[in-house]
């Protein structure tokens, strides 16, 4: 695969790997995991939100 960027993009990658001791290519992958992290965490943030309200009058009950 190749990752085409910006030369300003590079230049944050590079000194993104610099700031962390790690290659270009590590720096970037970590990058991208830490984002789909974030992601997953907000996906399941909100479904358990929405299930909180849509079945909030049975989870009072339930409580009880």
């Amino acid at each position: 695969m190749t990752l085409r960027l910006t030369e300003e993009q590079a230049h944050a990658l590079r000194q993104l790997a610099e700031a962390d001791g790690l290659s270009e290519q590590d720096a970037a992958v970590r990058a991208i995991t830490e984002a789909a992290a974030r992601v997953r965490a907000g996906r399941i943030a909100a479904l358990s939100r929405e299930g909180r309200t849509r079945y909030a009058l049975l989870l009072d009950r339930l409580a009880q």
